[in-house]
């Protein structure tokens, strides 16, 4: 049986507690949504910063909501030479001992003293999926793309969860290396 997933390219973004949002844009302020994401209840939002490293800035970074319980901003390996930060590749949500970054809103501004990471690839599975194919959370594994630039992506990160709809995500770099687009399809191999 073949084990077909559908693959999102993961452009920079940036997760922000709620705190943080009401210093960047204002006390009480809520995100409004753009447009919705692959994931149940995740949305990309109107609402952009700028971020701010050693060697550059990125203006008109998009936060994806909603708010969450620690802000973190998730960029290319490119990205990070371009801004002179040293972003080590780290699953979501693992930011301990990562770089900071500074955070400029229309309301203020946050320094962050941790949370640029280069998001490691993975894989959403709903729990039924991962049941169907016998994958376990955390279980790394091997996927192949295809087309002129066809390669195989090793050490995927599956992350299960009732809340999750099925969907591979990988970054600018790695979709650039590949030929690989959002919507494209991928197959687990192993």
């Amino acid at each position: 049986m073949s084990k077909i997933v559908p693959v999102g390219v993961s452009a920079r973004h940036i997760h922000l507690t709620q705190e943080h949002i009401e210093i960047l844009f204002g006390a009480g302020y809520q995100l409004t949504e753009f447009k919705p994401l692959s994931q149940p209840g995740q949305f990309a939002a109107n609402e952009t910063v700028a971020v701010i490293g050693s060697k550059g800035q990125f203006d008109k970074v998009r936060i994806l909501g909603p708010a969450r319980p620690a802000s973190q901003l998730e960029i290319s390996r490119t990205d990070s030479f371009a801004i002179g930060v040293k972003a080590p590749v780290r699953e979501s949500g693992s930011i301990d001992g990562t770089p900071g970054i500074t955070v400029k809103g229309p309301a203020g501004e946050v320094e962050l003293q941790e949370g640029v990471i280069v998001a490691a690839r993975h894989i959403h599975f709903h729990t039924s999926d991962a049941a169907k194919w016998d994958i376990k959370d955390k279980q790394l594994l091997k996927v192949r793309v295809g087309g002129e630039r066809g390669l195989v992506f090793e050490n995927v990160i599956a992350r299960v969860s009732d809340s999750f709809a099925l969907d591979m995500h990988i970054d600018t770099d790695e979709a650039n290396g590949a030929g690989v687009k959002n919507g494209d399809s991928a197959e687990i191999v192993d």
